[in-house]
């Protein structure tokens, strides 16, 4: 999930008649991207159980995580995230310095995410805002700039966030409730679906756009057809009081995400 806005981006960005990059070089970012997103995935669920062990040790899907269960010491989680850190700046160091700045901003703001649920009614919010930050920063490593096309994408993707990160609160929500932690899914309720029902409106209208202004062949809109398709029969199906339906619903959105990008690439590449 944190992979797919970059890949995304990274294949927009080699589509735009503004610059055109060749397979290699393309290919490189993509296999740069994708080792980003495994370090920055494990450091940001670190930081996460670093922040929330306490919080964890009350809830019954996470109880048993190792910080919340004493498994393991703070002091190990700090090491293991310095590594990470220090190799996923050496990746960062190696990209455009435009690129460079938005991962030092997107940094801070995964430092910070685990707090949102501590103050805001949705911390989804600012979780879409981090955790897309592949969309601007696979662009910027092509371009060395950002323009309409990648805020675009953010956006979509962001919508996107909302939708499948709601579905994953609702694991929680009686545990949240009890603690006092703030969620989409409490404060959307039964009127989740028609929520995320309205996100993915917006995405597909985010999408449809970009097609259009990169230019992609009609093989591209045959994959967003597909890939909504997707996203509201899952959303039909699912029952939101189910815990097992939900992670296994969230789950589904990693497969999603790349029918998308096959259907970058077909409207790339096939006319």
């Amino acid at each position: 999930l944190l992979l797919w806005p970059a890949w995304w981006s990274i294949a927009l960005a080699g589509a735009s008649s503004m610059h055109q990059i060749g397979l290699m070089q393309q290919m490189v970012l993509l296999f740069l991207f994708l080792l980003g997103a495994i370090i920055m995935r494990s450091a940001g669920c670190i930081i996460n159980d670093m922040w929330d062990r306490r919080i964890d040790a009350q809830v019954t899907r996470t109880q048993h995580r190792p910080l919340a269960s004493g498994e393991l010491r703070l002091w190990q989680a700090w090491i293991l995230l310095g590594l990470l850190l220090l190799a996923g700046l050496f990746i960062l160091l190696s990209l455009k310095w435009y690129t460079i700045l938005l991962g030092l901003v997107f940094l801070v703001m995964l430092a910070v995410y685990p707090l949102m649920k501590r103050w805001i009614a949705v911390p989804q919010v600012f979780l879409g805002c981090t955790m897309n930050a592949g969309a601007l920063m696979g662009w910027s490593a092509v371009h060395g700039s950002l323009s309409l096309i990648p805020w675009l994408l953010y956006a979509a993707a962001f919508c996107w966030t909302l939708g499948y990160d709601t579905i994953y609160a609702h694991q929680d929500k009686i545990d949240d409730e009890q603690i006092g932690v703030k969620s989409a899914a409490l404060a959307f309720g039964a009127a989740t679906k028609k929520h995320i029902c309205v996100y993915y409106v917006l995405m597909l209208l985010l999408l449809l756009s970009i097609g259009l202004l990169v230019q992609l062949s009609v093989l591209y809109d045959l994959a967003l057809l597909c890939f909504f398709i997707c996203l509201f029969y899952q959303l039909y199906r699912v029952d939101l009081d189910n815990v097992p339906q939900c992670r296994d619903s969230f789950k589904a959105h990693g497969w999603f995400g790349a029918i998308l990008f096959i259907g970058i690439l077909l409207g790339r590449y096939v006319s």
